[in-house]
């Protein structure tokens, strides 16, 4: 059962990367935002899923440890 809450976990994180991602290109295409604000948005993008990732994951190791 803990393995399968896993995968579903990671696959909504990775359908929701996705989604937002598909947004920003859709905003870029029809030209609310420039093409280089909609770059600066995925990056800000990936790199708070990286951030949060990161945080979270030491917030686990962290609470082993007590």
């Amino acid at each position: 059962m803990r393995r399968k809450k896993t995968l579903i976990t990671l696959l909504l994180a990775g359908g929701t990367l996705i989604a937002l991602a598909l947004v920003i290109v859709a905003l870029a295409v029809n030209g609310v935002v420039t093409p280089q604000q909609g770059l600066l948005l995925l990056v800000a993008l990936f790199g708070m899923y990286i951030g949060f990732g990161v945080l979270i994951a030491v917030y686990r190791l962290v609470a082993k440890l007590e």
